[in-house]
């Protein structure tokens, strides 16, 4: 089985990054990205949360997270694989262009 390799967003297969934009709606809110979503879950404090699901970039909704003046929700490292699951599967799931890209992608190999 072949390995797919990604970082970088701009690379291929980026789409597969947590920072890739690609929205989905979960919990009944829109995430512009899988990493919006994931930070978001490690608190309690609804404004935190929401400051979390406002910042244009994945990189300033991982900053935030990574916060720790923020209080974590207790339960987080039982919880942080779930979560991540949880916000893959909606990204993938809604997202019909991840689909056609990968097609696209399969067929020039």
């Amino acid at each position: 089985m072949p390995v797919i390799k990604f970082y970088k967003v701009n690379d291929c297969f980026g789409y597969f990054s947590n920072f890739s934009k690609h929205p989905f709606e979960l919990d009944d809110k829109m995430w512009l990205t899988s990493e919006h979503y994931f930070q978001s879950r490690k608190f309690l404090n609804e404004n935190v949360k929401d400051k979390i699901r406002s910042v244009v970039s994945p990189m300033e909704a991982a900053l935030i997270g990574r916060n720790r003046s923020y209080t974590l929700v207790e339960s987080w490292e039982c919880i942080k694989d779930d979560v991540m699951r949880e916000a893959v599967f909606a990204k993938f799931y809604q997202s019909k262009g991840i689909k056609e890209i990968y097609c696209q992608q399969a067929m020039l190999k």
